[in-house]
């Protein structure tokens, strides 16, 4: 018995290893149209808003929400996108907008995209900025890293349309459809 066990515990030792290194990947469930994210909540170490308050994707309720998830080296991936929801226009009081800002994505420093977003927020009152210094979007929700996604949930917080990257113009049109039929 002793001389199968010796041979059997190299395979054993080496199952346990590809299974704890493969872990990760599986933690990480994709957000997905149709469902409802984990909630997360970005504080302290983690980030926030950029005031420096709490924010929780719990809040992501009772209006039509566009979410942005951007490396900041990703940033004008996708203007046409930004214009087109721009010139909407939708009503405040049924839509909302999110930016995230993966912090650890980037090579800039910190302080000076804490300068940039402190002066977005000012000119951009009714987009809610966020911080999130440890990409906990990414390994909580799947969320493509270094890049820019888009995620719009209804008013019960479901995501109804996610793209990762920059999106065609038939996408921009189908995504400000989506938002004007989900109001």
């Amino acid at each position: 018995m002793t001389t199968l066990l010796k041979k059997l515990l190299p395979l054993f030792i080496m199952v346990l290893l590809v299974a704890f290194v493969a872990l990760p990947a599986f933690a990480a469930a994709e957000v997905a149209v149709g469902v409802q994210p984990v909630p997360i909540t970005l504080e302290k170490d983690l980030g926030g808003k950029v005031d420096g308050s709490t924010w929780s994707s719990s809040d992501i309720k009772g209006k039509i929400y566009t979410l942005v998830y951007v490396d900041p080296d990703m940033k004008d991936l996708n203007p046409k996108m930004e214009e087109a929801l721009k010139q909407e226009a939708f009503p405040k009081d049924k839509y909302g907008s999110i930016a995230v800002i993966n912090m650890g994505a980037t090579w800039k420093p910190n302080f000076i995209l804490d300068s940039i977003l402190k002066d977005k927020q000012e000119k951009f009152p009714n987009t809610i900025y966020v911080k999130d210094l440890k990409k906990t979007l990414v390994k909580e929700w799947g969320i493509a890293d270094d890049n820019y996604d888009v995620l719009i949930f209804d008013k019960d917080g479901k995501i109804i349309f996610r793209k990762d990257g920059q999106l065609s113009d038939d996408e921009i049109k189908a995504l400000v459809a989506l938002i004007r039929k989900s109001l």
